[in-house]
This record gives structure tokens, C-alpha cells and sequence, in this order.
């Protein structure tokens, strides 16, 4: 795996641990969308992350389908560009039920 991968894999880790961090503090969805700087913060790293998997090369992607790149990259954009057709709980169960899961993919990569 190239250097450039291993670098954008790590940054992805990077990423998920911001959000978790972002997080961690709340009990719903409804708390952590009031909390503007951490929800803020938190959409801007699901942003990060799809301007991520966008660099990473495609024959890498198309070798590990386990992982979604495309639907991540389409939730990117939809942060992006429907901001405020946000739907906080569903940005809350991807938070709680999907990161992880990527990121333990992610750091199996990486090994």
C-alpha cells in the first residue's frame, strides 16, 4: 500500500475520532443538535471524510468493497450541499452505530 494511501487511511481515523470526541457528551440526538459547535464540528469532519475517500485511488476502493466509499461520499455531499435538510437523528445513528464499525475497517487497512 502506498505511502499516500496509509496517509489519507490515518487521516480518516483522524477524522472519526474528532467526531467521537464531538460527541461523547451527549445522550440523543436532540441535545447534540442543539449543541451548535460540537454539531457544527462534527459535519464538518463527515465533510473531511468524504474529501478523503474522494483522493483515495480507485482501484484501492474497488479492491475493498467492505467498505461504503461511495454512499460516504454521497453523505458528504449531502452535508455540503442540504445543510439544513439535516436530519439530526439520523446524523446521531450514524455517530453511535456506523463510525465504529468504519473505523475498525479503516485501522484493519491500515495493518
Amino acid at each position: 500500500m502506498s505511502n499516500n494511501i496509509t496517509f489519507n487511511l490515518n487521516a480518516l481515523i483522524e477524522s472519526i475520532e474528532k467526531i467521537e470526541l464531538y460527541s461523547q457528551d451527549f445522550k440523543d440526538a436532540d441535545g447534540f443538535y442543539h449543541d451548535q459547535k460540537s454539531f457544527d464540528a462534527s459535519m464538518m469532519q463527515f465533510v473531511v471524510i468524504g474529501e478523503i475517500i474522494s483522493r483515495l485511488d480507485e482501484t484501492f476502493k474497488t479492491s475493498h468493497t467492505e467498505i461504503p466509499w461511495q454512499k460516504i461520499k454521497d453523505f458528504r455531499n449531502i452535508i455540503a450541499h442540504d445543510y439544513f435538510g439535516i436530519d439530526a437523528d439520523e446524523i446521531w445513528d450514524i455517530i453511535n452505530n456506523k463510525l465504529l464499525p468504519l473505523k475498525s475497517d479503516i485501522e484493519k487497512l491500515i495493518e
